[in-house]
């Protein structure tokens, strides 16, 4: 029954009015009514891992012989229509929905089912029968976190974070002769290598990569095969390993299937580990590009050790203002990272017996952290990091003008001795080579090895 706004479709509950343009059923139309929460969707990338589940499904229940070719074939079909189109207009389901996201699965079961028929007329491809063979909300939810996690981890958060390291690299070598003051409890410390600063930046983001290269092996373990509590019940006994063989095909990264389901069903630990991950990614970003603000301070009253690209007017009252906008951004999005782990953490709680009941939670706070800190990273380097520079003059006037050259004294003189040069500096805004000089205390040779900021960074 149709007409120009609806059609009539039926479920086990009965009719559901579903928009007569729309591929999916009386399942998802249910959810739709029942789940306006938010009108946050899932981000593609998730859906889409839960449509290369379908398809290889598909193909294994094929082999098996638990599938019909013709039907397998146009479920094959309708995925990689799918797939390549990535169209979110089918897929409308708010991600506060049930805790197994199993609105979700039915949502693609229906969409993929719908499609196949409609691409061929002369078969019936069932949404639960067909589509969903061999799985269950259960173990499909969480599979399909796994591989979302992994493709967008491996494909684009690793690969800017990369570009970034790199950048980095290339500002070391940039800043080789520069030299400037270090800084402790935000007051002068002895002088720092600007090249040392940076590369304990660069050392920040290897540690992170290589920790999200390592949690990878962790997400690889996929629950597939468990079906509704872990045992597997419903499912052919190689449907586990033959699938996470499908999915590492088309996904060219080598999945494994779980070795215990019962853990990978009933709990979240990958989840957490891997948000506890990104959340220390973001705490070093939000070191570097606060870092980076305050160097950058000025341009004239604040310490404008480095120089940064401008990148928009900062000030709507203040013209000529330039403020640092993209450190900004970052910090926003470091500090967003920080609640989405909270949020995994929290939702990773929710595993209770045999099942998580938060995984839609789970699902779209990994993968929108994954996307911010990608995207920031990406705008970071190729925005700001790339373009910064070195101020060298005010760097070098900052460490002749320093009291804590004074330190280099004190194994000469003695601690209260450098202390007093230190103190009388100070109040005769005099530096502390002018002072020693005065007082004529050291020989001058050794005073200018002694107060030689270069000897200062490589002590011997």
């Amino acid at each position: 029954m149709k007409n120009n706004k609806y059609r009539v479709e039926k479920d086990s509950m009965g009719s559901m009015k579903v928009p007569v343009d729309a591929l999916y059923g009386a399942q998802t139309q249910r959810a739709v009514e029942n789940f306006p929460i938010s009108n946050t969707r899932f981000f593609i990338d998730f859906i889409n891992a839960i449509i290369i589940i379908k398809r290889s499904a598909a193909i294994v229940n094929c082999k098996l012989g638990l599938l019909d070719k013709k039907i397998s074939d146009s479920i094959i079909n309708a995925s990689n229509q799918l797939l390549k189109e990535s169209n979110t207009a089918h897929f409308p389901l708010d991600v506060f929905q049930t805790g197994s996201g199993t609105s979700t699965n039915m949502n693609v079961n229906e969409v993929i089912s719908s499609l196949a028929n409609n691409n061929s007329k002369d078969i019936n491809v069932h949404p639960n029968d067909h589509v969903n063979m061999g799985q269950s909300s259960n173990d499909t939810i969480p599979t399909a976190i796994n591989i979302s996690v992994a493709l967008m981890i491996i494909k684009q958060l690793v690969p800017n974070l990369n570009k970034l390291i790199n950048s980095i690299q290339s500002k070391e070598k940039e800043f080789k002769d520069v030299l400037k003051l270090g800084r402790t409890h935000l007051q002068d410390a002895t002088p720092i290598g600007l090249s040392q600063e940076f590369s304990g930046y660069r050392e920040l983001l290897i540690k992170s990569k290589n920790r999200l290269i390592d949690v990878h092996n962790t997400l690889k373990r996929l629950p597939q095969g468990g079906t509704a509590v872990g045992t597997g019940i419903n499912t052919h006994k190689d449907f586990g390993k033959l699938i996470a063989k499908e999915i590492s095909d088309y996904t060219k990264i080598d999945f494994i299937e779980s070795p215990n389901h019962f853990e990978a069903q009933s709990a979240q630990d990958c989840s957490v580990e891997v948000a506890g991950i990104l959340k220390g990614l973001a705490v070093s970003l939000s070191k570097i590009a606060n870092d980076i603000r305050w160097l950058a301070s000025g341009p004239r009253s604040g310490l404008g050790e480095l120089n940064i690209p401008s990148v928009q007017p900062g000030s709507s009252i203040m013209p000529g203002k330039v403020n640092p906008v993209i450190c900004e951004s970052i910090l926003q999005v470091s500090a967003q990272v920080i609640a989405n782990d909270l949020a995994v953490t929290l939702g990773a709680l929710g595993s209770v017996l045999e099942l998580n009941l938060m995984l839609p939670l789970i699902a779209h706070n990994l993968l929108y952290s994954v996307s911010i800190l990608s995207n920031s990273i990406y705008i970071f380097n190729d925005k700001l990091m790339k373009g910064i520079s070195a101020n060298k003059i005010k760097c070098e006037n900052y460490i002749e003008g320093s009291l804590a050259m004074c330190t280099s004294l004190a194994p000469i003189i003695g601690y209260d001795a450098a202390a007093d040069i230190a103190y009388e500096s100070f109040n005769t805004g005099k530096t502390i080579r002018e002072v020693v000089e005065e007082k004529n205390i050291i020989d001058k040779k050794v005073l200018n090895r002694v107060l030689n900021p270069q000897n200062m960074i490589n002590p011997q």
